[in-house]
């Protein structure tokens, strides 16, 4: 007989809370939204609190958007964290040529979810592919992104910096425990706490009826080809056209850019993007990697809060 073990994806907040210091008198006001993007297809979101949202927060590859729950809870406000296509508890990809790696249909699908469920936001976050998503989305419909925050990412990231990534990525398919699952994690995460690594795997993988676990996003993931590498992750590609469409950016643009080791971006990126875009503002966050929003997201929602809404 196969241990279950016990999920509530709103039932965890509490330590959120209790590990990052915030109040807490009862669970949020979030609940999950589904909008129809085409070919049979949805995208999914969480909602949080009433109100017309005043955000959208875009979660970085093989995230979902579970990823964003203490930046929401610490910045309190009306707010929209969507799946991305193929991750989360959103449908994959539609047809388009590059598949799960295509940020143009990526912003295809969001720019339908975020005009149904936000379209007034005062900002749109992306992290990693979520913010190369979020560049692609302000050539698409600009008339939704009235100011962008990219979380350590740029287009063209070198591959040796992200190789971590890539291989935390292109790892096994299936685990055949929680336990060994959260091992792995822990490897990679060798920061963050042991409890914060099991909520963020809960959010992200799913118990199979055999009792083995799998990403959620590993779910539309295409077979790694012979000698290369499977099909969700940030390798090599260069995202032909997203310098250019970020070098168009007419709205304010913040990058908000962690200094630890496994972060993504170099001094050279920051300098890229000052010549391409000389009103950008740039935060350096330090004792962060690649995730800020899990690595210091505190820190991350005070920027948010001083960039968007700040006088």
């Amino acid at each position: 007989m196969v241990d279950r073990v016990e999920y509530d994806e709103f039932g965890l907040f509490h330590e959120n809370a209790e590990e990052f210091g915030l109040p807490f008198d009862g669970p949020p006001r979030v609940r999950r939204a589904w909008v129809e993007v085409g070919d049979g297809r949805r995208l999914s979101a969480l909602v949080w609190k009433e109100g017309e949202p005043e955000l959208v927060l875009l979660h970085g590859g093989a995230q979902n958007a579970h990823t964003w729950d203490t930046v929401a809870m610490a910045l309190d406000r009306p707010l929209v964290a969507i799946d991305l296509p193929g991750h989360g508890h959103s449908d994959g990809p539609g047809p388009h040529p590059e598949g799960d790696l295509s940020v143009d249909g990526n912003a295809a699908d969001v720019a339908v979810a975020i005009g149904q469920l936000a379209p007034a936001a005062r900002a749109v976050v992306g992290m990693s592919l979520g913010g190369l998503t979020t560049i692609a989305l302000t050539k698409q419909a600009p008339e939704l992104v009235r100011k962008v925050i990219l979380v350590d990412v740029l287009p063209g990231i070198k591959g040796a910096r992200a190789k971590h990534i890539v291989d935390f990525v292109n790892g096994p398919r299936s685990f055949g425990s929680l336990e060994e699952l959260l091992e792995l994690t822990a490897s990679f995460n060798p920061t963050r706490s042991l409890s914060s690594l099991r909520r963020g795997i809960l959010h992200n993988a799913e118990q199979q009826d055999d009792g083995t676990w799998v990403w959620r996003w590993a779910r539309h993931r295409p077979p790694a080809p012979e000698g290369g590498s499977g099909g969700a992750g940030m390798g090599d590609t260069a995202y032909e056209g997203l310098w250019e469409s970020l070098s168009s950016i007419t709205v304010p643009l913040l990058l908000a850019r962690g200094m630890r080791s496994d972060s993504v971006l170099g001094d050279e990126d920051e300098e890229e993007l000052r010549r391409r875009l000389p009103s950008a503002r740039v935060v350096h966050v330090e004792d962060a990697g690649h995730s800020l929003q899990g690595d210091k997201p505190l820190e991350l929602t005070a920027i948010i809060e001083d960039f968007v809404f700040g006088s």
